[in-house]
């Protein structure tokens, strides 16, 4: 099966113009309104949290932390639910995390294969790919080949792991921290932690890319 998973372009849209999933959305909004079932304010702020207050701003201080805290990454591998919850991350699909590291041998990847776990909490709202059959049931079959889709080329030598989301647990990647950050600070730490990076789709980013 061929699928391009250009992650870039379900994001942003020039103009006006909108997407067939945001005219869904929005149609479906408007139906969900116009009956009363849903206070349109609660909706914008629900809305305007996840995608601009969380983002995936939240996970990147939990990642930045872990990188540079040495027994906080100790807490993250024992509990790592209750360690989020420290920073004061918690609530709605972030109940129970299980945090899982890149290695030079080992890079983790999440999927949910049934539908669309994943850590609001921490990342905010999904991205349309997450959600989408392709990546659903090719990240299982074959994740190198969805990593190269991604622009993330692997050494073969490299094991990936794949771990399946459930109603019980989801997942966040511990990305590799770049080299040359040993004397940043975690706030600047947080600058280079992608959303990608935290499902195991992409890299964090090298210190080059981000001003500090």
């Amino acid at each position: 099966m061929s699928h391009s998973h250009d992650h870039h372009h379900h994001d942003h849209h020039e103009g006006t113009v909108l997407s067939e999933v945001e005219l869904r959305v929005r149609a479906l909004e408007s139906v969900l309104v116009e009956k009363g079932y849903v206070d349109p304010a609660a909706l914008d702020i629900l809305i305007e949290t996840y995608e601009t207050k969380v983002g995936p701003h939240n996970g990147a201080r939990v990642v930045a932390k872990a990188w540079s805290d040495p027994a906080y990454l100790e807490w993250l591998r024992k509990d790592a639910t209750a360690a989020i919850a420290s920073l004061g991350y918690s609530g709605r699909q972030g109940e129970h995390i299980v945090a899982v590291e890149n290695t030079p041998l080992v890079h983790n990847m999440v999927v949910c294969t049934l539908c669309s776990c994943y850590p609001w909490s921490v990342l905010g709202l999904p991205p349309v790919w997450y959600k989408s059959a392709p990546y659903r049931s090719r990240a299982v079959l074959d994740p190198r080949g969805v990593l190269r889709d991604f622009g993330i080329e692997l050494a073969p030598e490299k094991q990936i792991r794949v771990w399946d989301s459930t109603a019980e647990i989801r997942y966040l990647v511990i990305p590799e921290r770049p080299a040359g950050t040993e004397d940043w600070a975690e706030a600047d730490l947080a600058k280079l932690v992608t959303r990608d990076s935290m499902i195991g789709t992409g890299f964090a980013k090298a210190p080059a890319e981000v001003s500090r």
